[in-house]
């Protein structure tokens, strides 16, 4: 199955969670098998021969492909979350996003300074979510940390937003 295939079975949601906000809903391609198998593959390939030990995921969609990337590579599954959903000691991070101000937080032993990270989420738009989850693991020392989305909406640059020796990967680019 080609990525274009998989990208006819996102559908978009206009006005969501706002006016003006066009929503992409990955839910269309999760719920078709042969798209959720694809996803599984092209998401592992990217990272299978580079020593992943641990793959972060974001609230809450990157509890989805997250975990699925993790058992492939034979590494561990951390999730990163809204303040207050993790029981153990947190370091937390506040970001803006495209309609308002968010904090996502991760447990103070998730990570270590031997690990090799894939950060993973759905959708890359300004980069706010994930250059506060990149700065959290980043506190970390780990010895490489990659970023991962299935979607990019490039024309939002959210690229920009993270330091050039970075590696973002994203599948389907808008």
């Amino acid at each position: 199955m080609l990525v274009e295939t998989i990208k006819k079975k996102i559908r978009d949601i206009y006005d969501f969670p706002q006016k003006g906000i066009i929503f992409r809903d990955l839910t269309t391609a999760f719920k078709d098998k042969d798209c959720l198998h694809e996803l599984s593959e092209s998401l592992t390939d990217l990272y299978k021969n580079k020593g992943i030990t641990k793959v972060v995921g974001i609230e809450s969609r990157g509890f989805i492909m997250g975990p699925i990337m993790a058992n492939n590579l034979g590494a561990g599954f951390v999730t990163m979350r809204k303040p207050g959903k993790l029981p153990a000691e947190t370091w937390s991070e506040s970001y803006e996003k495209e309609y308002g101000t968010d904090t996502i937080e991760i447990h103070k032993d998730a990570l270590d300074e031997n690990d090799i990270v894939v950060l993973h989420d759905d959708l890359l738009a300004t980069g706010g979510t994930m250059i506060a989850a990149y700065n959290l693991v980043k506190r970390f020392n780990p010895q490489k940390i990659y970023v991962n989305f299935i979607v990019e909406l490039e024309f939002l640059n959210g690229r920009n937003v993270f330091p050039a020796d970075v590696e973002i990967d994203a599948l389907i680019k808008y």
